[in-house]
């Protein structure tokens, strides 16, 4: 990415009590929706596939009521129109209803014009359901990067407040390492703001640490030192982020996956919940929305 101006926003001062309150989110998609088991679970049999992700949500839902946090929940769309008595749940306990996309297709793959009516249409369904605003978007599998950054213009049109789809690491399924680490706007003349999933910055490069395989697969300490890196030493807010299936044991396992598909989608489910339980307990946590929509002064960066 050749000198791409970002406005950055102000670092956020933690309470002088209290402790710095951090962004809870789950992307809401079902086992087979995936990027790393597609070639298994085709788009066709979707629909014949046992649904576990109403169970496995309620379950998050009844483990955040039983910590009294509140979450950001990305939804796809097409569980939305299958199980709309979930989306009524997540909006009645007061968690934040946003948009993942309507089923889990990657942003870099879509033409402008596709991407445009696929959060069109998302946003009307959510919105439908759910009776409240979606003002929050994530790409699938975080594709919006160097080659589709014309995407956050279309959100902006589109009535979207923010996204939080760039997580700025190398890595072989997504990544721009070379976006900011923390809360920006894309250009000097958006109000469209991106919030990337949280890094650690060592060794001269941005290390993954924020959720999802990377909470699995990492030890807990690690995790907990990072986040309080952030907090910190950075001064930020941690965006942290799982999906459903992750705290679910049980769920069906076909044959022929590959061994690094199998090691990134199935390693330590059985460590997940009681996991989060701890993180739960050891930070604070709220809705995306209200840890960064409030903060409204910026200072410009380039990065070249």
């Amino acid at each position: 990415m050749a000198h791409t101006t970002f406005q950055l926003k102000q670092r956020p001062v933690a309470p002088a009590h209290g402790r710095v309150v951090n962004a809870l989110s789950v992307d809401v998609e079902d086992y087979y929706q995936v990027q790393a088991l597609e070639s298994h679970y085709a788009r066709s049999t979707w629909e014949t596939c046992e649904s576990r992700v109403e169970h496995n949500t309620n379950r998050i839902l009844e483990l955040f009521a039983d910590q009294g946090v509140k979450a950001t929940f990305f939804t796809l769309a097409w569980i939305a129109e299958r199980h709309p008595s979930l989306i009524r749940s997540i909006v009645d306990q007061g968690h934040e209803l946003a948009s993942h996309g309507y089923s889990h297709t990657r942003a870099d793959t879509q033409t402008p014009d596709e991407f445009r009516a696929d959060i069109s249409k998302t946003k009307h369904i959510l919105e439908d359901i759910g009776g409240v605003e979606v003002r929050g978007y994530r790409a699938a599998t975080f594709s919006i990067g160097n080659k589709n950054f014309w995407a956050f213009d279309i959100l902006e049109q589109e009535g979207y407040r923010y996204s939080s789809s760039i997580n700025p690491v190398h890595h072989d399924n997504y990544g721009m390492p070379d976006a900011p680490r923390f809360a920006f706007f894309p250009s000097s003349a958006s109000k469209m703001e991106e919030y990337p999933i949280s890094t650690v910055r060592m060794f001269g490069q941005n290390l993954p640490c924020a959720g999802g395989g990377y909470f699995r697969l990492l030890p807990y300490w690690l995790i907990r030192s990072a986040i309080t890196r952030v907090n910190r030493h950075d001064g930020w807010p941690f965006v942290f982020y799982f999906h459903p299936w992750e705290i679910d044991t049980d769920q069906p396992r076909p044959e022929g996956v590959s061994a690094k598909s199998k090691f990134r989608h199935y390693t330590n489910l059985n460590k997940m919940e009681p996991r989060l339980r701890r993180l739960l307990s050891d930070f604070k946590w709220d809705r995306i929305d209200r840890v960064f929509l409030d903060t409204p002064e910026k200072h410009e960066a380039v990065l070249s």
